[in-house]
């Protein structure tokens, strides 16, 4: 499909303008983001950028959520947006497997008055996954972790998720790694090859967002 422009290049000073002109601007999340930056150093990079957040919490309230799940909780700051769309009795299960990472989400979510509404399991995602029964019901997901797995972690999430729910991935643009031929690295290309097996799969409508290093909105049929 042939491009007509309508696109805009942000460069720093528009993308400060975006955010700025959004409700992106949560004390509580900016420090997390500080902290984060301030113990883990260029690591800190994976977290999720302040307008995507909102995005999500917009997202998961849209669709009623109140019962979620996040493969790949970091330090914490994409798991307070989607459990501050969560009713007071809704859960939202957290996979990681790093334990200082998700130490400092367990801060966070105590500040963010969310830790009842949160279920962290530490262990490899797909075994988690795995070992949930198949009439688990999820209205809302997030997938941001080891690259490589993104096709069988949405496979086994899509098995789990309502008609109507909604499975968020990250990282889908990968820094325009994507349209670098030169690039074949396994990440890389597990990206690649996802974002065209899902621009075919008619079990979702599915759109592509330029939101920070790319986001894949998939709604379930």
């Amino acid at each position: 499909m042939a491009s007509d422009g309508k696109f805009v290049i942000l460069d720093a000073k528009l993308y400060d303008y975006v955010v700025a002109h959004g409700h992106n601007a949560d004390p509580l999340l900016a420090e997390l983001a500080e902290e984060t930056a301030s113990k883990l150093g260029r690591v800190a990079g994976m977290q999720i950028a302040p307008e995507q957040g909102t995005l999500m919490t917009m997202l998961a309230r849209i669709v009623g959520a109140r019962r979620a799940i996040e493969v790949g909780t970091f330090t914490g700051y994409s798991s307070i947006c989607i459990a501050r769309a969560l009713p007071a009795d809704g859960n939202l299960l957290c996979c990681d497997v790093n334990e200082e990472w998700t130490a400092i989400a367990r801060h966070y979510w105590h500040k963010a008055a969310v830790v009842d509404r949160i279920t962290l399991k530490l262990a490899p995602a797909l075994d988690t996954l795995r070992g949930l029964p198949l009439q688990e019901n999820f209205d809302f997901a997030f997938i941001d972790a080891d690259k490589a797995n993104y096709r069988n972690y949405y496979e086994e999430i899509l098995r789990r998720t309502r008609s109507g729910g909604l499975i968020l991935i990250d990282n889908v643009l990968w820094s325009g790694e994507v349209l670098n031929p030169s690039n074949r690295t396994a990440d890389t290309r597990a990206i690649r090859e996802l974002n065209d097996f899902l621009a075919q799969d008619q079990r979702v409508d599915v759109v592509m967002l330029a939101v920070a290093d790319g986001l894949t909105i998939c709604h379930k049929h």
